[in-house]
């Protein structure tokens, strides 16, 4: 029998620059306005139904990283793919004190879906993106729903937003706050996968959740930016560039 991919091992350079970056990281997050709303009732759950799978989109994930820093003693766990960028990533989130579970659909797949139904078996967290690593952006893929249906463990979603903020050009449009943001992370109320539930419908119902909650955390920074610093005036912008203070952060300029 073959045996699963293994891991590589972290590089020096990695190491070096993953620390670099939650140095970064920690200073640009230090500055920021965040609220977090029903952050309380999800710690609640996680202790009622001893684990959970907590989701959001890959590209809102900057804030939460900081968020959870030093949790993996604690049974926080995240899955990264094998990939080269995920290379990068999980010695990043070691480097915050996460936990790092390798692998994906394609590579390692059977052994890191063991790791993680053990882990929600043992009352782990997984903090989880269910659309990546790849996408498509904002859709939830079906290894969230194979999870909570294996291992009965609640899916707990969250909508997290920033204003003004930077967004790069990649596929999942990587948030990225500006200094002194106004932050918002709301959390949203479990949601259980039934036996024998279509796992597309149960798929869909996940991106419905973090989608609304995502729209609900937009609204509430833009508007407290409104109320603060009244009616934002309109800016001249060539076409094809967004007329808002999302600056983008790749080929067509940052803000």
């Amino acid at each position: 029998m073959k045996e699963p991919e293994r891991p590589r091992p972290v590089s020096p350079k990695n190491r070096i620059l993953a620390r670099i970056t939650v140095g970064v990281v920690r200073c640009l997050c230090a500055t920021l306005r965040l609220t977090i709303e029903r952050e309380a009732e999800s710690e609640a759950l996680i202790a009622q139904h001893g684990g959970c799978l907590f989701v959001t989109w890959h590209g809102r994930t900057m804030i939460p990283i900081d968020h959870f820093r030093g949790r993996g003693r604690i049974g926080y766990h995240t899955l990264v793919s094998l990939s080269r960028d995920g290379d990068f990533l999980a010695a990043y989130l070691a480097a915050c004190g996460l936990k790092v579970i390798r692998g994906s659909t394609n590579r390692r797949g059977a052994a890191a879906a063991r790791e993680v139904l053990n882990l929600l078996d043992k009352g782990g967290v997984l903090a989880f993106t269910p659309d990546g690593p790849r996408g498509p952006a904002g859709v939830a893929q079906p290894g969230v729903v194979y999870f909570a249906l294996k291992s009965g463990k609640p899916i707990i979603p969250a909508g997290i937003a920033a204003w003004p903020r930077w967004e790069t050009d990649s596929w999942d449009r990587f948030l990225i706050p500006r200094p002194f943001a106004r932050a918002r992370w709301i959390f949203g109320e479990p949601i259980f996968i039934r036996e024998g539930e279509d796992w597309t419908a149960a798929a869909a119902r996940v991106t419905e959740a973090i989608n609304r909650l995502q729209a609900a955390a937009e609204e509430k920074v833009r508007s407290e930016t409104r109320y603060r610093h009244g009616p934002e005036r309109p800016v001249s912008v060539p076409p094809g560039n967004r007329q808002d203070r999302a600056g983008r952060i790749g080929g067509d300029g940052a803000g």
